[in-house]
């Protein structure tokens, strides 16, 4: 990842499944230990609207640059070329004290390296004045090292937790009345003025930080609404003569004609939730929608997901899906796609697309990378899954006393300077010179910066989102808005906006073992008549009690 902001990889990995829980959450246990004598939760649901009080003012930086392109909410604004001027945004080092500051953030591909051995980090730290350590986790198993510790109750000073981690912790709000400090009187109202970047974040990601009725992370705002994308390598396609596909039907066939394995190329990753998406399975909160009469009614029991299963097991059947993906859950995907060209079709997220093309065309110069436009199995209307849910939130460890937090504020605010600042081009490019070359398109990124940038200032902070600009990839912006404005027409509706849900413990936890259930089916370790029986046991294992939450809290009309 580079950015999320310009590019980054948004890297919403499955949120039902294709992240690991720890053994304690695994087995249905509350995630503090000992921490409460309460049986495991049975879930909650807050009226977000409720607390408009504890919310930050929100104010645009008058420094705020018009757009070049303009993006359909959710989806954000485009630039196609950086200012001529660079604002100087904060005048005083955030960081008083010099007292090193703990992180954790997740990467997904090679770890960066440490504090010790890495120009970049030394350059930011210098600018803030306290220096950042931060422990940089594998993004594929970031959940497994949350519940450890959460668990042991050992955290760090500041702690990103991506927002598709939340939904698969049991008990996280009584976690986070525990581990974290209460940012409210810190933040609401007119408090924020004192962290002006952050009273620019649309008010909207505010709302999803309250827990327990107080405002309890700083969010950071989606650069975009979608969960997935289907990318393809259209500069294969294009060698061979194919168009890019625009129905099931022409994927498939196209699938079965450019996987060969002499030649070591497949068609796929593990793809599943686009098949679900194509065949319109529901999305919104995890897998829920509403029957006719009004009641919930979760993924696992529609035809659609039916439908989706049995495409997909054939086309594992087919041999159509890269073995190493088969083999095992930590293949990089990316490298075989971008890299090597093994695989032709390959499901991300939405921020992988830049950062994968301006890494890669540095080698391939005809490297194009291009979404698949979502589609409908069945015709009509596709649907598309997605949110206006913060891409991940930061919390302040308990404990740490007035000085410090507001000391940790300013610097999660230095940290979400606007694209246009030096601050902002320096957390994202490092040091000209070494990390980036300036050219009249803006700055271009050294294969040191892709070594030691992946986005750790990012995640610890959030900004306004914008979309580009990128001297190495200008086509991008463009493409970008093109695919993102057009199907956002298709997002899904969610029955429950505005509702914050803590999801039924005994749900939680039986997540991953449901879709480990369903993996096997479609990887023909179980046969397809198995999927009443794992039905049954979902429901059993938290399904019936996520839904009567659901059903509790679905906002009354009028």
């Amino acid at each position: 990842m580079t950015r999320h902001n310009p590019g980054a990889e948004t890297s919403r990995r499955n949120f039902l499944g294709l992240l690991g829980l720890g053994a304690a959450t695994i087995a249905g246990g509350p995630v503090l230990a000992g921490c409460s004598e309460k049986p495991a939760g049975t879930g909650t649901a807050q009226n977000l609207d409720a607390f408009a009080h504890l919310l930050p003012n929100q104010k645009d930086l008058a420094q705020r640059i018009a757009p070049d392109i303009a993006g359909i909410r959710p989806v954000p604004d485009g630039y196609t070329r950086f200012p001529d001027t660079l604002v100087d945004l904060i005048t005083e080092k955030p960081g008083t004290s010099g007292k090193e500051i703990t992180a954790m953030t997740p990467a997904w591909g090679p770890a960066p390296p440490g504090i010790g051995q890495s120009a970049y980090l030394q350059a930011v730290n210098a600018e803030l004045g306290t220096p950042v350590n931060f422990t940089i986790q594998d993004g594929n198993t970031y959940a497994d090292k949350l519940n450890a510790m959460l668990g042991a109750r050992d955290v760090p000073e500041l702690l990103c937790v991506p927002s598709w981690e939340v939904e698969k912790i049991p008990r996280f709000a009584e976690a986070i009345g525990v581990l974290f400090e209460d940012l409210t009187e810190h933040l609401k109202g007119s408090a924020v003025d004192a962290y002006p970047m952050l009273a620019s974040f649309p008010t909207g990601a505010w709302r999803h930080a309250i827990w327990n009725e107080r405002l309890a992370a700083v969010p950071n705002p989606t650069d975009g609404p979608f969960a997935w994308v289907m990318f393809s390598r259209k500069d294969l396609l294009d060698a061979r003569g194919l168009a890019v596909p625009t129905s099931l039907d022409d994927l498939l066939a196209v699938a079965k004609q450019v996987t060969d394995p002499g030649r070591k190329v497949w068609a796929f990753n593990d793809v599943f939730p686009m098949i679900q998406m194509y065949h319109r399975v529901p999305g919104a909160k995890q897998g829920w929608r509403l029957r006719a009469d009004g009641t919930p009614e979760f993924k696992y029991e529609t035809p659609e997901f039916r439908q989706a299963l049995e495409v997909m097991a054939k086309i594992y059947q087919d041999g159509l899906v890269h073995p190493d993906v088969v083999a095992s859950k930590g293949a990089d995907a990316k490298q075989l796609f971008a890299k090597g060209g093994n695989i032709v079709f390959m499901q991300d997220g939405f921020g992988f697309w830049q950062a994968g093309q301006a890494e890669h065309q540095k080698v391939n110069k005809a490297l194009n990378i291009q979404p698949v436009p979502v589609f409908a199995a069945t015709g009509g209307d596709p649907l598309v899954w997605g949110s206006d849910q913060p891409i991940s939130y930061t919390f302040v460890r308990k404990g740490a006393g007035q000085e410090r937090v507001a000391e940790l504020l300013r610097i999660i605010n230095w940290c979400s300077a606007p694209m246009g600042s030096q601050e902002a081009q320096l957390r994202d490019f490092g040091v000209e010179g070494r990390h980036h070359t300036r050219t009249p398109n803006g700055p271009v990124k050294t294969d040191l910066a892709f070594k030691e940038i992946n986005n750790q200032y990012f995640f610890i902070s959030g900004r306004n989102p914008t979309i580009g600009p990128f001297a190495d990839t200008p086509n991008y912006v463009r493409d970008a808005l093109t695919y993102s404005n057009e199907m956002v027409k298709y997002l899904e509706p969610d029955p429950w906006v505005g509702v914050k849900l803590e999801m039924p413990a005994a749900f939680k936890a039986n997540q991953v073992p449901t879709e480990d259930k369903f993996t096997d089916v479609l990887r023909g370790r179980r046969p397809l008549s198995d999927v009443d029986a794992i039905l049954q046991e979902w429901k059993a294992g938290g399904g019936e009690a996520a839904r009567q939450l659901l059903a509790d809290s679905l906002p009354k009309a009028g």
